[in-house]
């Protein structure tokens, strides 16, 4: 197995991620089979308990697993199917040791940081590596790891020697590490300054580890003299520092990896220019400039709970693109919070309530993603309203599904008091239930996670349609909330049709109503699934819907 380090410096947030997957881009690009780790050095088991405002979404995969939005990035990117154990965190290798002491795997020896640590940590990697993500048989030959968080972290600290430790027993020619860092511009001088970038690599080599590769974040490409300051202060060869800088759009970092030949560099690092392809990179250089030249816009109203940070909803807004991009449009996303559309929100910020709503009027189409606890529900509710009764496309993702049945029960059959338990443990007219198979007590795993089979009740209904006229679809969950069975038979009846439902023909899945161009549920999350290439059927359906292109698409 060769791996690939991909490590940060100077500050957080500056594209690891990214980087990472248009590393492992390129290198599929040239005929190589790769996989991913993401290594975040956090004591929580997962990201499953940790707010959207502190860590962005919660990506989910097939297999439950609740991991960080950078998972999503890989499957993205590389057109894989990760696995929970493709995320290490602390807490996870803290908690394996710990079991494995209990059980006296340690043969009564004094269990610390070094070498019980680090050794699980790469017995871990070791492990992961070897699985296969891309639906073939066998090892791949590359693994991308990256490791989150900045270098000189305390928390990252036994990771960082295990990974020492691992480039050791490997051989120089399995292991590369790249390591990521910002090339700051003062607004004063004007000059890219390197020295931030030559104390993180010092103190990378005080750690034991040896940057082969520079990837340098910079707003504007790097000068000349900006490499050569950084090859001859940071001991790496001025042909192994990347530039990163500011593009249009992420598509287009694998193109900027390739026009440098990193490629070529990392693969001879690696010993595989014998085995490798040129990069093959048409497809994606297309995706990449047809985003940039689109003109036409379509305008969508998010209305959400957590659009202070607009990564709480990546995923979804990743969905969007693929499918704007298929239509081919521009997405422009505005984003609603939706407790400025509450009538509290009139009286108490008039402005903020005056411009959603004018928002949300001005909208072609509506989407409802979702969410946790009762904050902005009541504004979710009018706005499901709003679409429903003047027939602008809605889709309603998890929550946003529960939020148009409990709108429809209000406004249609007339239950003023209808709500989820979520949200009122007392109301008489219980439209949405905690599952019965939900822990009140832990939360951490405990909601119905994962790749569920949804089985689609009609083929004449929308969504069938857009899925290809199937029996049923697998996508991944994430929640501990349904619609209540016992009021189903009245909601149907009453012109909300329940199109898809679980294995066991209870528990409801997908929504839709009749007299409506598009206004689908869903219980499922769509979004994790959607590829540049292949969007997701749904968030396809919504965008046409918007542009009043949807029959024309079920006609072709």
């Amino acid at each position: 197995m060769k791996y690939v380090l991909v490590t940060g410096g100077v500050v957080s947030g500056l594209g690891k991620g990214v980087t990472a997957s248009s590393i492992g881009v390129v290198l599929k690009a040239c005929g190589l089979r790769v996989t991913s780790i993401k290594i975040d050095p956090y004591l929580n088991t997962d990201a499953g308990t940790m707010s959207p405002f502190e860590h962005g979404e919660v990506f989910v995969l097939d297999d439950g697993g609740e991991v960080d939005l950078d998972l999503g990035n890989y499957e993205r990117f590389l057109d894989v199917t990760l696995t929970k154990d493709n995320n290490i965190t602390t807490g996870k290798i803290y908690q394996s040791v710990l079991e494995k002491e209990r059980k006296g795997d340690y043969l009564g020896k004094t269990v610390q940081v070094v070498p019980h640590i680090t050794d699980a940590i790469k017995d871990w990697i070791e492990s992961v590596s070897l699985i296969p993500v891309d639906g073939m048989e066998g090892q791949a030959d590359v693994c991308v790891i990256e490791l989150g968080g900045t270098v000189g972290d305390i928390e990252s600290m036994p990771f960082i020697e295990a990974l020492r430790q691992l480039s050791f027993s490997v051989g120089p020619e399995n292991f590369c590490l790249i390591h990521v860092s910002l090339i700051p511009v003062l607004g004063v001088v004007g000059e890219q300054k390197t020295k931030p970038t030559q104390h993180s690599v010092r103190e990378l080599r005080a750690l034991g580890l040896t940057p082969h590769f520079l990837a340098c974040r910079s707003a504007q490409p790097l000068l000349e003299s900006t490499k050569a300051k950084l090859s001859q202060f940071c001991h790496v060869s001025a042909a192994n520092i990347l530039n990163i800088h500011d593009v249009p759009n992420i598509w287009h970092v694998p193109l900027l990896l390739r026009n440098q030949n990193a490629h070529h560099s990392i693969l001879k690092q690696l010993n595989l220019t014998s085995v490798a392809t040129a990069p093959d990179l048409d497809s994606w250089t297309r995706m990449a400039e047809t985003f940039d030249n689109l003109t036409n816009h379509v305008k969508i109203a998010m209305v959400g709970k957590y659009i202070g940070l607009t990564d709480s909803y990546l995923s979804v807004v990743k969905a969007l693109l693929h499918a704007c991009i298929a239509c081919p449009l521009k997405p422009h996303i505005e984003w609603i919070a939706a407790s400025d559309l509450e009538d509290e929100s009139e009286k108490s910020t008039p402005e903020a309530h005056a411009a959603a709503w004018n928002i949300l009027k001005s909208a072609e189409c509506i989407l409802v993603p979702g969410g946790f606890g009762d904050r902005g529900v009541s504004g979710m509710v009018l706005a499901a309203k709003y679409a429903r009764e003047n027939k602008i496309p809605y889709l309603g993702i998890c929550l946003g599904m529960q939020i148009a049945v409990i709108e429809f029960a209000r406004s249609v059959l007339g239950l003023e008091r209808a709500n989820s338990t979520e949200f009122d443990a007392q109301t008489s007219d219980p439209v949405v239930i905690f599952m019965p198979e939900g822990s009140r007590t832990h939360m951490g795993s405990t909601m119905r996670l994962g790749s569920r089979r949804t089985h689609l009740q009609n083929r004449d209904s929308l969504t069938s349609k857009l899925y290809g006229e199937v029996s049923y679809v697998d996508e991944r969950h994430r929640h501990r909330y349904e619609v209540n069975p016992e009021v189903a038979q009245a909601l149907e009846e009453a012109g909300l049709r329940f199109v898809g439902k679980d294995d066991t023909g209870k528990r409801v899945e997908v929504i839709e109503f009749q007299d409506h161009p598009f206004y689908v549920g869903v219980q499922f999350h769509p979004e994790f699934k959607s590829r540049p290439t292949r969007p997701s059927p749904l968030f396809l359906g919504f965008i046409l819907a918007a542009r009043k292109l949807l029959q024309a698409h079920f006609s072709n």
